[in-house]
C-alpha cells in the first residue's frame, strides 16, 4: 500500500467525505478523529478513530476513509450505533489480519461470518444484539442484512482486494461514483463524465439546468440531484 494514492493522498474534508456519504459532519467527524466523552462521574470514555484521516486542515480524507466511512454509513442505516460495536469491529480487523478491514473486499465475503461468530461467543448482551441487527441467516450462510449489502455492492474492489471506486450513496437519482483515479478522486457524473462540481459552480453562477445537461451531456435530473445534495450539505 506504499505509494498508493487510495491510501496517502488525502482528497475530502470531513464536511465533503459526510455530504458524499448521506451522514452529518458531526457523526464522521467522530468517525475519523474520535471522540472523549465526559461523564457526570467526573471520568471520561476516550473511543479512537475508525476512519482513516490526516490531522490539518481542509482535505484530510484519503480515498480509504471514504470507503471505510461507507461501511459505517450502512451500519448507521441498519440502525446499529457505532459505540455499541466497537469491540466487534476491533475483533474483525484482528480476524482478517489487515489494515482498513472496513475497505477490504473480504469484509464483503467473510465479514458477515466473522461478526456473527464474534457475537455469538460475545458475552455482552448488548453487543451481541446489535451485531446480530447487521446479519441474518439465510441457506444456512450468515450473510449481512439486505440495507448493509445494498451499502457494500456500491464498492467496486480492485485485484488487490481494496476498494477502488464508490457509488455514492447521498444521491438518489443520479450515477455520482468516487475514483482515485479519475477527477483526483472528486465525485463525477457516470452519465456525461464530468465532475459534480464543475456543473454546480456554473449552476450557483446563474446558468440554466437545461443548458448544463445540453452542454455536458448530463440528464436533468441527475443535476437537480446533485443541486439537492449540494444545498444539503450547505445546510449542515
Amino acid at each position: 500500500m506504499a505509494d498508493d494514492r487510495r491510501f496517502d493522498v488525502p482528497l475530502y474534508t470531513v464536511g465533503e467525505a459526510a455530504a458524499h456519504l448521506g451522514v452529518p459532519p458531526a457523526t464522521f467527524s467522530r468517525w475519523a478523529r474520535g471522540y472523549r466523552d465526559e461523564r457526570p462521574t467526573g471520568r471520561a470514555t476516550v473511543s479512537p478513530p475508525v476512519v482513516t484521516a490526516f490531522d490539518g486542515r481542509g482535505a484530510t480524507v484519503p480515498f480509504v476513509g471514504l470507503a471505510e466511512g461507507l461501511v459505517l454509513a450502512a451500519f448507521r442505516r441498519a440502525g446499529v450505533p457505532l459505540q455499541r460495536i466497537r469491540p466487534a469491529l476491533t475483533a474483525l480487523q484482528k480476524e482478517l489480519g489487515v489494515e482498513h478491514a472496513l475497505a477490504s473486499r473480504r469484509l464483503y465475503t467473510d465479514g458477515a461470518e466473522l461478526l456473527y461468530d464474534y457475537a455469538d461467543r460475545s458475552r455482552d448482551d448488548d453487543v451481541r444484539e446489535h451485531v446480530m441487527d447487521l446479519v441474518v441467516v439465510r441457506s444456512n450462510q450468515r450473510v449481512f442484512t439486505d440495507v448493509v449489502r445494498a451499502y457494500l455492492r456500491r464498492v467496486t474492489y480492485d485485484r488487490d482486494g481494496w476498494a477502488g471506486r464508490i457509488a455514492l450513496p447521498a444521491y438518489r437519482v443520479a450515477d455520482v461514483v468516487a475514483d482515485p483515479r479519475r477527477n483526483f478522486g472528486q465525485p463525477y457524473f457516470v452519465r456525461g463524465g464530468v465532475r459534480v462540481e464543475d456543473v454546480l459552480d456554473r449552476w450557483f453562477a446563474g446558468e440554466s439546468m437545461d443548458d448544463l445537461a445540453a452542454d455536458y451531456g448530463v440528464p436533468l435530473a441527475d443535476i437537480e440531484d446533485a443541486v439537492r445534495v449540494s444545498k444539503r450539505r450547505a445546510a449542515a
